[in-house]
This record gives structure tokens, sequence and C-alpha cells, in this order.
């Protein structure tokens, strides 16, 4: 089994997205990070078993054992589950822990690939540390088990708004008390997604085209409801598009308003 330093994944709609995988010294330096954050909360802890077991004597030092155990495991599972793949570590370095299919993360992975972190650890990360060399795509056991890798985040360049949307008439832009009640109503994962679905279009299979543009025009179409006049004769990728340049560049006046104050001046 030949290794990789990429994992590709393909959607439903036809779009092949590749994900840098993190290697060994990455992922042993986000480690480090975490494990210089646990010994410092660790050390605060341990003063405060220590006082406590000055008064209770040994059920001090019993619940001191199962806090350092519950620390250090439930560490990377709550920030790894709130953070969607990332842990103080992680989110430095930009890794995150994801689906080895790309899909969404399940709690049930992070809660598995966490607990198997004992395993891993045997000795001093000797298991872990073979088992993500050895592997194709950088796994460790509690990966294997959990079916994750941790990939790399590249810094992503914000797309030419300007470029993308200039050059078409946005007919929705002669309604802005609807405008503005969409920028209401859509959240900033969905503008996100219909941003995205502008910048990828050209890497789309035509029919795969046609019926995501479909999908997030009836999305949006749903939020607010437009007048005929504003959507006649529109195609549902223009309709997005238009979506999105609202979204994006509320400030910019419509195309007619602009002429009239052009006129006026």
């Amino acid at each position: 089994m030949s290794k990789t330093s990429t994992l590709l994944i393909r959607t439903p709609e036809g779009i092949v997205f590749s994900q840098l995988l993190a290697g060994p010294v990455s992922r042993f330096m986000a480690w480090l990070i975490d494990a210089a954050i646990l010994f410092a909360v660790s050390s605060i802890l341990g003063i405060v078993i220590v006082l406590l077991s000055m008064v209770t004597g040994g059920a001090g030092q019993a619940i001191g054992l199962l806090a350092f155990f519950v620390l250090s495991i439930g560490y990377s599972i709550y920030f790894e589950w709130m953070w969607r793949g990332q842990t103080l570590g992680k989110r430095i370095l930009r890794l995150r822990v994801m689906d080895a299919e790309g899909l969404r993360l399940k709690f049930s992975q992070v809660v598995i690939r966490n607990l198997l972190r004992v395993v891993d650890m045997i000795p001093m990360y000797l298991v872990g540390g073979l088992a993500l060399v050895l592997s194709r795509r950088a796994q460790r056991l509690g990966d294997f088990a959990a079916n994750t890798v941790v990939i790399r985040i590249p810094k992503l360049t914000e797309p030419n708004l300007d470029q993308l949307l200039a050059g078409k008439f946005n007919s929705l832009r002669a309604f802005p008390h609807l405008a503005a009640r969409l920028r209401q109503r859509v959240s900033a994962e969905e503008g996100s997604l219909a941003l995205q679905a502008l910048v990828r279009r050209d890497l789309l299979e035509p029919q795969a085209r046609l019926e995501l543009f479909a999908e997030l025009a009836n999305h949006f179409r749903a939020k607010v409801a437009f007048p005929t006049e504003a959507t006649d004769g529109t195609t549902d990728e223009q309709y997005v598009r238009n979506i999105v340049d609202l979204l994006y560049r509320s400030n910019r006046p419509a195309a007619g308003a602009a002429a009239v104050d052009s006129a006026t001046a």
C-alpha cells in the first residue's frame, strides 16, 4: 500500500476535493502544545488535590487520580468535538481531525480515537508513532478504529468578489427591504456555501452543476420571496450569483440607482 500525502474526496455533485494530510512532525508539535497546556492545568489541579488530601486523606488522592484521567482524555474529546476536530495545539498549527470519507465528524469517532490514545502511547507513543509513519494516510491506531485522519488547513485567499460578481445586472437590488430581510435570514454558513459553489462551478460536471444551483436557488427562494419581475428570465445559477452579491456586497448601490446618481450629479 503506497503512502500518500493527499486525501481525495469526491462529492455527490461531482466535485473532487483534496486535503493535505498532516505528517508526524506537525502532529507531534501539536501534541506537545496540548501536553504543555495539560501539564499547566494538572499542576494547578495537583495543588488543589494536595490541599484536599490534607482534609480528606486517601479519598483526596483517589479523586486526584480520577481527575487526572478525566482531564487527559476529556481535554481532547471536548475540544475536538466543540471545535470540529481541533484542540488548542491543532488550532495553532492549523490541523484538524476529520472523517476519512469526508463526512461530518461524529462524537463517537472523537471518543474512540481519544480513548485509544492510551494504547498509542505505549511506550512513549512508540505504537502510535510507528502506525502513523507506516500507514498510508498517516493514521495512528485511534484513527484506524475511528476512521479518521488529521489534515493540514492551508491559508485560503479570499476570492475577488468584484471579479467574480462584476459585469451582470442584479435585479434583486431594486428591492432593498427584501435584500435586508434576506441578510437577516441567511446564516454565514449558507452564504459561504453559495459563494464556494460559484468559485468552484467550473470544476463541476454540467449536470451536477445544474442540479447544485437548482437546489441552492430553491433554498434561497424559500428564505425570501422576491417579486416575479425581479426573477423572470433568471437562471438558477444567476439567481444564486445575485443572492451572493446581496450578501457579500451589501453596500454596493443598485445599477439603476448608480445611473440616477450619476445623471443628477
